[in-house]
């Protein structure tokens, strides 16, 4: 009855692949609760700073930082977050989707791109794609850490600065519930005066600068866009671990109606060998 003994080994190849599949998800489901408390715990410091950064762009305009200031580069910076291990459904293919279709306008346009790669994933997508990796920050693990994207992040800064580039856009996947993951491709570089949206019926306020407001208002705005790249991180990881989770649930459910379908087939099988086996005897006894 050989195969019936196939069956057999394909059942139980995928019992095998159900029992880390199940695995899998329970691990996920861990991780993403730390991972949601961490980018929501992150989101008021990110909104907060949003308003600082509004009270003094208006308390002293006659300083423009050069975060703010547009050039005419022929060159545009993309930092591209996703995730450094795969079996999390779609949510690598679709912001990389979107970052292709951005790089194929530039391309329309005439004009370069560059990028900053976090995660595995999207410095492959970006190696193949033929885009210059100026930096890269792989291997975060579960929890983001600000020291280990400053590096990386500042080398397209310090492009924007020096008027390489005229833009810089920040790609990740924005965290909406366990079971909904937004792709969002924003422009980072340069800062509008719309993105400075002072907290509503908030007058504003007057500062006393020290040393002066020239030190005092870069610093700020380079927090503020390193917390932007923090707060992005988090939600993409966030993301992570709640599709993971969906699709290994997912996966297990599968690999049950497989092994259900299987053994059905297999059931089937060996009544049809038993069935031909009384055939036989029957017939024997009959001829005899």
């Amino acid at each position: 009855m050989a195969a019936g003994k196939e069956i057999r080994g394909k059942i139980k190849s995928v019992e095998n692949t159900k029992k880390i599949t199940k695995a899998m998800e329970m691990v996920a489901a861990s991780k993403m609760r730390k991972a949601q408390d961490r980018m929501r715990a992150a989101r008021p410091f990110s909104e907060k700073i949003r308003h600082v950064a509004a009270n003094l762009g208006k308390a002293n305009p006659e300083y423009v930082h050069p975060f703010m200031e547009i050039n005419d580069a022929k060159g545009a910076g993309f930092i591209v977050v996703t995730t450094d291990k795969g079996l999390c459904g779609g949510l690598n293919t679709n912001i990389l989707r979107m970052v292709s279709h951005k790089l194929r306008d530039l391309q329309a346009q005439g004009k370069t791109a560059q990028a900053v790669a976090i995660g595995n994933k999207g410095l492959g997508f970006l190696n193949r794609s033929g885009v210059k990796v100026v930096s890269q920050a792989t291997m975060l693990g579960d929890t983001p850490h600000l020291d280990k994207l400053i590096g990386p992040v500042k080398v397209l800064l310090d492009s924007y600065v020096n008027g390489e580039i005229h833009s810089v856009h920040l790609c990740y996947t924005r965290f909406i519930n366990t079971m909904k993951q937004e792709s969002v491709v924003e422009q980072l570089l340069p800062l509008s005066a719309d993105d400075f949206k002072p907290e509503a019926g908030h007058p504003g306020w007057d500062y006393i600068y020290e040393p002066d407001a020239h030190t005092v208002i870069e610093e700020l705005l380079i927090r503020y866009v390193e917390a932007l790249v923090y707060q992005a991180v988090a939600e993409s990881m966030a993301s992570e671990q709640s599709a993971r989770m969906v699709a290994m649930k997912s996966a297990t459910d599968n690999a049950g109606n497989v092994i259900n379908e299987l053994k059905l087939v297999y059931n089937k099988t060996r009544q049809a060998a038993i069935t031909k086996e009384l055939s036989e005897i029957v017939a024997g006894a009959a001829a005899v």
